[in-house]
């Protein structure tokens, strides 16, 4: 008798002590489906301060809706599926989760090894290298243009410095650039033609040549103003792109390759040291 006792003593201690060590889930419940719960810890983002109440209510139960519906066709898949059927989305959820993992993981090493600068000449001997990739499929200029009143008091003196450009007349029309409508100094760069016709709403398919002559200056009106435009260089379709306007791409191009290598790298010494260290073995 004093053995049963002290056996259901020892039963209870275990069952208490286990109760007592157990963390408490101090979430609260906001819905059930059979065995499994929705908390309001699930669905707190999905309100903000700028959330009307009546947004918030719309919102929090179609998202509950959602959930249950969602929940309840998982479980009857559970009881309908076959468990081979089963057991093969569980093997491509455990592939999925394993492939989250290894992608976040090489890509954090990556981002700490990975070397993202290019040199000069680097750059130029992939250039010299793959010039035939580098032909365009649309036209690039240089120029520049500033858009004024047409009434503008000093109209023919910021035409005359516009056109003679030297490095006082740029310094003094960045100086009154605020009397602007608009305006582009920086002749240096390749624009796309495409873009200076999305954003110059007065170049349009009829006028677009006059933009393809090199040296060429425009002087074209709407109904806001005047445009002046000059136009210093052109390059038309199939011709190679010049190195200053591909080179962003030649270094994607260049760091892509760089990160595959290093990956191959990190694939080949994540196992070596594993083997080393008698974490990873083949039994014969």
């Amino acid at each position: 008798m004093k053995f049963k006792t002290l056996i259901f003593l020892i039963v209870v201690i275990i069952t208490t002590s286990c109760s007592f060590f157990k963390k408490a889930d101090d979430r609260i419940p906001i819905a059930r489906v059979n065995e499994a719960y929705l908390y309001d810890d699930d669905i707190k983002d999905l309100i903000t301060d700028a959330t009307t109440k009546e947004d918030s209510v719309l919102l929090v139960q179609n998202s509950i809706n959602r959930w249950a519906t969602q929940q309840l066709f998982v479980d009857g898949a559970m009881l309908n599926l076959s468990e081979e059927k089963q057991a093969t989305f569980n093997k491509l959820i455990e592939q999925y989760k394993n492939d989250l993992y290894t992608k976040a993981y090489i890509e954090a090493l990556v981002k700490k090894n990975i070397d993202t600068t290019l040199a000069n000449d680097e750059a130029e001997t992939y250039y010299e290298n793959n010039k035939e990739a580098f032909k365009l499929n649309e036209e690039l200029i240089k120029f520049r243009y500033v858009h004024v009143d047409e009434n503008i008091i000093n109209f023919k003196a910021i035409k005359e410095k516009f056109q003679r450009f030297n490095l006082k007349d740029k310094k003094e029309l960045d100086s009154i650039s605020i009397q602007f409508k608009s305006f582009s100094l920086n002749d240096s760069i390749w624009i796309k033609v495409s873009q200076v016709m999305d954003k110059i709403s007065v170049v349009n398919p009829e006028n677009k040549d006059e933009l393809l002559k090199k040296s060429n200056f425009l002087q074209l009106k709407d109904s806001l103003g005047v445009y002046l435009m000059q136009i210093n260089n052109v390059l038309l379709r199939n011709e190679t792109a010049p190195l200053e306007y591909v080179k962003p791409t030649i270094k994607q191009i260049v760091i892509n390759k760089r990160k595959l290598e290093l990956i191959r790298e990190l694939e080949k010494d994540i196992t070596k040291d594993a083997i080393k260290n008698k974490q990873f073995e083949i039994y014969n």
